[in-house]
């Protein structure tokens, strides 16, 4: 990547080892959610403890989800987006 590119880039986390990016489509409530993957899968989702009550998880938000190696269909929440990091990603292609 260019200089030009990254400039207006800021820190954006992205995805580490086995995380993906996701979409949140319902809160299914007892800090879970359902969550459409980047790769295609629907999951649910645990927003872990130290994320309770400090950030506020809502419908449509991104976040990056690290899928559970025994459970596919599982996994937990490592980071949420602000809004315009979302639309950020989302320009640049990274998320539909």
């Amino acid at each position: 990547m260019s200089d030009n590119e990254n400039a207006g880039r800021g820190d954006l986390r992205m995805p580490e080892g086995d995380e993906v990016f996701a979409v949140v489509e319902d809160m299914l409530g007892a800090n879970r959610i359902k969550v459409r993957c980047a790769d295609g899968v629907e999951r649910t989702a645990r927003i872990p403890g130290r994320m309770q009550k400090r950030i506020w998880i809502r419908e449509d938000d991104v976040v990056l989800v690290d899928p559970w190696d025994w459970q596919d269909e599982k996994g937990d929440v490592a980071w949420r987006y602000e809004k315009a990091e979302a639309d950020q990603l989302r320009e640049e292609g990274h998320i539909a």
